[in-house]
């Protein structure tokens, strides 16, 4: 029997991000699950997310509204698709809540956080409907746009401990 890793990333479809924050991993998740927290640090500057609204259980909603620095809003909504407290949060916006079918769904997030020695492990895998909006959202500037915001995210869990 064959067993299946459904985290292994495709290099086609996929994009990863992964590093080590000197944050506790309880304090990650609650930065990633408390919407108070996500409008302080979601967006890489000069971009803000200025709403968020969170059901945190499987269908439940997760929606976000960005704004750029010339004042335009960029919804998004998605939902989640399983969540293990402080170790795995995947969300889609493929899927509005309910499991209802988006248009123009975009890409599935797997985050996992693991305990590490100097704090928490932090990885992110971005799945894509195929190759072209893998590409997209890399040209968009995926890593340095996660990079930024993750670094805004350690800043404030440090502020609030």
């Amino acid at each position: 029997m064959t067993v299946t890793n459904y985290y292994q990333p495709d290099a086609k479809r996929d994009l990863t991000f992964e590093r080590i924050v000197d944050v506790p991993r309880n304090l990650v998740w609650d930065a990633w699950t408390i919407p108070e927290h996500i409008l302080k640090w979601f967006t890489p500057a000069p971009w803000q997310t200025v709403d968020c609204e969170i059901d945190l259980k499987p269908g439940g909603i997760f929606r976000t509204t960005m704004r750029s620095p010339e004042g335009e809003d960029f919804p998004n909504m998605g939902c989640f698709l399983e969540i293990v407290k402080n170790e795995k949060l995947i969300f889609t916006d493929m899927l509005e809540p309910g499991y209802k079918p988006a248009p123009g769904g975009f890409f599935t997030a797997v985050l996992t956080l693991e305990d590490h020695n100097q704090g928490t492990l932090y990885k992110v895998l971005a799945r894509h409907k195929d190759e072209e909006a893998r590409k997209k959202h890399e040209d968009m500037g995926f890593h340095d746009g996660w990079g930024k915001a993750l670094d805004q995210l350690v800043a404030l869990m440090k502020a609030v401990r």
